[in-house]
């Protein structure tokens, strides 16, 4: 079990604990159940009944946070498997994954994914989390991957579908970008006839809203070094905006054409920030460019400033 304090944000007028821990805090009407029968329920650090507890502004909540007792309800079968983590506490774990491994496992591929590493990783450690990822990479995307230990932490950085943490990407892009800086507004969905490949969108066609913000690092060899901010999070995003400017991802063989010098699309989600939603502290993750992209930079931008 996680012990859980929940601090109520100034203006909050009073409601019933239930009411708040459900619709703001993102806990689950099973977990509420479990809640409030532990006996460990306290306001401002005295006991007190959960169920008929009314709290208001500045109001401070601490409970235990217990899993659900059947096994099957979490099918993903923990793995011993080599976990790089770059950051961790009581409530959240961010993990630098590499090339060729999937986040989720998939029905024809269910092992071998970060969400069995990351299970076997607790599992060893005695922990009963499941795996709650706050967003995703693919397969062939190196970089750092956001994971909440609880269910509620993950509502708390996506609450209302607003990712409240920001992710930065490095990128070897072919061609040169339009500007130094810019943004890539435009929606993006799935292209008619597949089941993987993104094109941009118009809204009435099905395309979903899409910004991506880049910078260009430096130029060199018909090559561009860019880093890039995400506002939302398309499958596919960076690709498909990259190379609807003409401007694909160095081998990116579903974007662009494959290339002798990688074997996988060169892109590398770089760093993470994010207030913490626990301890409010502002927390920076980095993670170090793998050693495929890093012979690229090293070679075609010996002078770049990353």
């Amino acid at each position: 079990m996680t012990r859980l304090i929940v601090k109520l944000p100034a203006g909050c007028t009073e409601l019933p604990a239930r009411a708040y821990l459900i619709r703001h805090y993102g806990i689950s009407n099973s977990q509420w159940k479990r809640l409030k029968h532990t006996g460990d329920f306290r306001k401002n650090g005295l006991s007190a009944n959960a169920t008929h507890t009314m709290v208001q502004n500045g109001d401070i909540l601490t409970f235990e946070s217990e899993k659900p007792r059947n096994p099957d309800a979490y099918p993903i079968e923990p793995q011993d498997l080599p976990l790089d983590i770059r950051y961790e506490d009581n409530f959240l774990l961010a993990v630098n994954k590499p090339a060729g491994q999937l986040v989720h496992p998939l029905t024809v591929e269910p092992k071998g994914t970060l969400a069995n590493a990351v299970l076997g990783y607790y599992q060893r450690r005695g922990e009963t989390h499941h795996f709650h990822p706050l967003h995703r990479l693919d397969r062939q995307t190196t970089g750092l991957v956001l994971i909440a230990k609880e269910p509620q932490i993950q509502h708390m950085l996506t609450k209302n579908g607003e990712k409240r943490f920001h992710r930065f990407y490095l990128a070897v892009a072919c061609g040169t970008l339009p500007t130094v800086e810019g943004t890539i507004d435009k929606p993006i969905g799935r292209s008619d006839g597949s089941f993987i490949r993104q094109e941009v969108r118009a809204p009435e066609d099905g395309g979903k809203a899409a910004r991506t913000h880049y910078c260009v690092l430096a130029t060199s060899g018909g090559l561009s070094l860019v880093r890039l901010a995400l506002d939302t999070g398309r499958t596919h995003q960076i690709r498909v905006h990259l190379a609807s400017l003409g401007c694909p991802l160095l081998g990116d063989d579903l974007y662009g054409t494959p290339d002798a010098r990688i074997a996988r699309q060169a892109l590398h989600a770089a760093q993470l920030s994010f207030r913490h939603p626990i301890t409010h502290a502002d927390c920076c993750i980095n993670a170090p460019l793998p050693p495929d992209m890093q012979a690229i930079i090293t070679s075609s931008f010996p002078f770049a400033s990353i």
